[in-house]
C-alpha cells in the first residue's frame, strides 16, 4: 500500500486520482482550502496539480496584467509550496504537472515566462476542441529518458507561460521543438524521485505507442513509493 496526497485544483480535478490510482493505492487530497498539512505526514509521495497561474509575487515579478492572466489564488500558492517543501526536507517522491512544474521551479528560485507567445513562443495553450499537441525532444541523460525509453514525441498541451529562469539544483530534461521547457527533475540524480512535467499524463488522448510519456511516468512515480 502507498498513500499519494494529491493536490485540489478547481479545474478537471478528478483526472488526478483517476489516472494514479489502483490496487493496494491510496488518494489524500491535499486542500489549501482545509489546510490540511497534518496529512503530509501520512504521505509516501506527493503530486502537485494543473490549474491557474501562480501570483507573480512569487517569482519576484510586480507585474499582474498581461496576456491570458487568470485569477490567483495566494493561499493555494502558499499551501503548494508548503506540500513541496515538505516533500523535499522528508525525501519523499515527487510528481509536478504543468502549474505543478511552474511551481516546483519557483520555489527553487526560477522565474516564468508569463506568456509565451508574448514572448515569442508558439502557442501551447488548449484549443476548441481540446489540449493542443505537439513533439518534445528528451535528453538523453535523465531520469526522463530512463523511464520513457524514448528521447522524443508527442505530448498535448495547455498551458501559457513556461519555465524562463531555471531554479537552483534542476536540469531541463526536454524542451519542446519551438524551446519551450517541458520537463525537469533534480540534477542530483542520486536525490529522491522527482520529475516536473509541463504536459497532462493524467488526461492524454495521443496514440498508445506514446503512452511512455503518461503511463511509464504514473509506473515510475508509484514504484519510487513503494521504494520508501
Amino acid at each position: 500500500m502507498c498513500t499519494i496526497g494529491i493536490t485540489s485544483s478547481a479545474t478537471n480535478f478528478q483526472n488526478y486520482p483517476t489516472w494514479i490510482s489502483g490496487e493496494d493505492i491510496e488518494v489524500i487530497i491535499l486542500a489549501y482550502q482545509d489546510q490540511n498539512t497534518h496529512d503530509f505526514e501520512r504521505c509516501d509521495g506527493f503530486l502537485l496539480t494543473g490549474g491557474i497561474d501562480l501570483h507573480p509575487q512569487f517569482y519576484q515579478n510586480q507585474r499582474t496584467n498581461y496576456p491570458n492572466s487568470t485569477d490567483f489564488n495566494e493561499s493555494r500558492d502558499h499551501f503548494e509550496i508548503a506540500v513541496f517543501n515538505y516533500a523535499q526536507k522528508q525525501n519523499k517522491p515527487l510528481l509536478a504537472i504543468c502549474r505543478g512544474l511552474q511551481l516546483v521551479n519557483v520555489a527553487l528560485g526560477g522565474t516564468l515566462f508569463q506568456d509565451l507567445q508574448e514572448s515569442d513562443f508558439l502557442n501551447h495553450r488548449k484549443t476548441a476542441t481540446g489540449d493542443f499537441e505537439h513533439q518534445i525532444e528528451v535528453d538523453s541523460d535523465t531520469l526522463l529518458a530512463k523511464i520513457c525509453g524514448l528521447t522524443s514525441g508527442m505530448v498535448n498541451s495547455a498551458h501559457h507561460q513556461g519555465i524562463d529562469k531555471l531554479g537552483s539544483g534542476l536540469k531541463v530534461a526536454a524542451r519542446s521543438t519551438d524551446g519551450v521547457v517541458e520537463a525537469i527533475e533534480y540534477a542530483d540524480q542520486e536525490l529522491p524521485f522527482f520529475l516536473g512535467v509541463q504536459w497532462h499524463p493524467e488526461r492524454m488522448q495521443i496514440p498508445a505507442f506514446n503512452l511512455a510519456f503518461s503511463q511509464n511516468i504514473r509506473f515510475a512515480f508509484i514504484e519510487a513509493m513503494q521504494k520508501k
